[in-house]
């Protein structure tokens, strides 16, 4: 036969609370700046730039979204979220759209300035959308790409009111100081606006 075993005593109970409690206590506290993890295009993947790379706002409150600047990022992809991740660079756009599958990624929330356009009026008046690839290598230029930025655009402008047209959709090279070219000579206007148009 068995013998029963003895209940714990109250003094056991609290020591057993005690060290349940311990890792908690050690384990850092959710910071109180934490920002979820959303994303303004709902199929987009959260890929957070530095906070050291971009300018904290509330737009459209403060600054008005009036444009959407097309860049390319003249590196791979995983290169483009790396640079935005390093807060030494200084540079960030608010989405990626990768080559291959024209897969989205969101590094900077909408609201917020990215530093995208090397001008500052430009950069607190648009959103920057990188697009993986070389401006002197169009294969990169996939149809992929362009469906799902022509999306993301199309997005972008219904949320902010922006006529879908090249006065409102523009090139990087067309920010007045810049010495950049991208999205280069053989990113297709045409096609791209007719996307952006039909989405």
């Amino acid at each position: 036969m068995e013998r029963a075993k003895p209940f714990p005593t109250r003094r056991r109970l609290l020591q057993g609370a005690a060290l349940a409690a311990i890792p908690y206590a050690v384990l850092p506290a959710t910071r109180a700046d934490a920002e979820p993890h959303a994303v303004d295009y709902p199929t987009a993947e959260w890929a957070s730039a530095s906070r050291s790379n971009y300018t904290a706002a509330d737009r459209p409150s403060r600054y008005p979204v009036e444009l959407v600047i097309i860049h390319v990022t003249q590196t791979a992809y995983a290169g483009t979220l790396d640079i935005f991740l390093n807060p030494k660079k200084k540079v960030s756009a608010h989405y990626v759209v990768r080559s291959a599958d024209g897969h989205v990624a969101q590094c900077v929330r909408e609201r917020d300035v990215a530093w995208h356009a090397g001008n500052w009026d430009y950069n607190t008046r648009s959103v920057g959308i990188e697009h993986e690839g070389w401006v002197d290598k169009p294969a990169y230029f996939t149809d992929a790409l362009y469906e799902e930025s022509a999306r993301l655009t199309s997005s972008v402008c219904d949320r902010y009111g922006i006529p879908k047209d090249r006065s409102r959709i523009i090139g990087h090279y067309e920010v007045p100081g810049t010495d950049h070219t991208d999205p280069g000579p053989h990113w297709d206007w045409t096609r791209y606006l007719r996307l952006v148009n039909s989405v």
